[in-house]
C-alpha cells in the first residue's frame, strides 16, 4: 500500500471566461476541504468517514450546487440527491429528492448504515430522514438570491442551464435550439455542471467516494441524474473509489465510475490507465469528469470538458488544486 490519499472535485465544465475572484473563490473552498480531510487521514479516520466529513463542507458552503446553493427546479424549488459507497464489502447508500435535509450525504451514509436498502428517494427519504433524526431545515435555506436570478434567465431562455453561475452576459437571450451541445439528444445552452464530490483511501488501503449535487438549474420536477446512482456518478471497490461529474445523462449511460473499477479489475490497468481509457472510449459524445483513488494510494483527476474543479492530496506530501488542465 502506498498511503493514504484524497481528491475532491466541485464540478466539470467550466466558463472560460469565469471571473477570477469566482476562481479563487472555488479554490480556497477546495483547499480548505482538502486540509480538512488531510487532518482527519492522519488522525487515522477510516475512508468513508473522511468523504462524508468532507462533502458534509462542502454541501453547507453555497459556492458549488450541492445542500445550501443547490441549483432550483422548474418550480424554484431545491431536490437535491447524493450517494456514497464503501469500498470494503461494496457497502452503499443513496438519496434523492431531498428537500429539507440540511446534508444530503449524511443521509445517504444513513441509509447504507441503518437501513435494509441501498436507495431511498422523495417522500421516503424524507421520513426516514426524520425518523434517524437528522438536521431538517425549510427549502428555503437552500435557495440563494444567486439561483433566483439564473433561474429567471434559464427560464426566459427557455432552457435547462448547466453552469447556473455564468455571469448573465453569457446566457441571456440565448435560445436553447441555438446550441450546439446536445443532452440525450436535446439541445441544451450552457455545460458546466458544479456536481461535488470526494473520493479517499485510507492508510489500510480502503477505497470510499461520495458525490452530491443540487442538479440542473430548471431540471424537470423529479429528474434524477448520476450523482445518487452507484455505479455511475459513485463507486468503490477493492480496487479504488470514484466520483464523477458532468453530463449526467452521459455518465449514466457510461456506468463511468464503475468502469474505472471494472477496467483495472479486468484488463489489469493501472488508475491512470483506467481513467484515460473510460474517459476516451465511454462518453461517446458526452462532456464529464472524474476523480479517482486507488489502493495503491494513486490519485488521478480526468476530464474531456473545458476544466473541472479539483484538488487532490496524498501522504508523501504532494498537493495540488487546480481549474484549467
Amino acid at each position: 500500500m502506498g498511503g493514504w490519499a484524497i481528491a475532491v472535485h466541485g464540478g466539470a465544465g467550466i466558463d472560460p471566461n469565469l471571473p477570477a475572484e469566482r476562481q479563487e473563490e472555488a479554490k480556497q473552498l477546495l483547499t480548505r476541504c482538502l486540509n480538512l480531510g488531510i487532518v482527519a487521514l492522519r488522525s487515522n479516520i477510516s475512508a468513508i468517514d473522511v468523504v462524508e466529513l468532507v462533502i458534509r463542507e462542502l454541501e453547507t458552503d453555497p459556492l458549488f450546487n450541492s445542500g445550501r446553493g443547490s441549483a432550483l427546479t422548474e418550480k424554484g424549488t431545491v431536490e437535491m440527491e447524493a450517494s456514497i459507497m464503501d469500498g470494503t464489502k461494496r457497502r452503499c447508500g443513496a438519496v434523492s429528492g431531498i428537500t429539507t435535509v440540511k446534508n444530503p450525504i449524511s443521509l445517504a451514509r444513513l441509509v447504507m448504515d441503518k437501513s435494509p436498502h441501498s436507495y431511498l428517494a422523495f417522500s421516503g427519504a424524507e421520513d426516514f430522514a426524520r425518523k434517524q433524526g437528522v438536521e431538517i431545515v425549510d427549502n428555503e435555506y437552500f435557495v440563494t438570491d444567486d439561483n433566483v436570478g439564473m433561474l429567471k434567465l434559464a427560464k426566459e431562455a427557455n432552457s435547462i442551464l448547466f453552469d447556473y453561475r455564468i455571469p448573465p452576459m453569457g446566457c441571456a437571450g440565448a435560445a436553447a435550439t441555438d446550441s450546439p451541445i446536445q443532452m440525450n439528444g436535446l439541445p441544451i445552452s450552457i455545460y458546466a455542471p458544479e456536481t461535488v464530490g470526494c473520493v479517499v483511501v485510507d492508510g489500510e488501503g480502503r477505497c470510499a467516494a461520495g458525490t452530491s449535487t443540487g442538479g440542473l438549474m430548471n431540471k424537470m420536477m423529479g429528474r434524477i441524474g448520476d450523482s445518487p446512482l452507484i455505479g455511475a456518478g459513485t463507486y468503490a471497490s477493492d480496487f479504488c473509489g470514484v466520483s464523477c461529474t458532468g453530463e449526467g445523462e452521459a455518465i449514466i449511460r457510461a456506468t463511468l465510475a464503475r468502469d474505472v473499477s471494472a477496467v483495472m479489475e479486468y484488463k489489469g490497468l493501472n488508475l491512470q490507465e483506467a481513467v484515460d481509457y473510460v474517459i476516451k472510449h465511454r462518453l461517446d459524445e458526452g462532456f464529464a469528469g472524474l476523480i479517482a483513488v486507488s489502493n495503491k494510494g494513486e490519485v488521478v483527476c480526468g476530464f474531456n470538458s473545458n476544466g473541472m474543479f479539483r484538488g487532490c492530496a496524498t501522504e508523501d506530501g504532494f498537493m495540488e488544486v487546480a481549474i484549467w488542465e
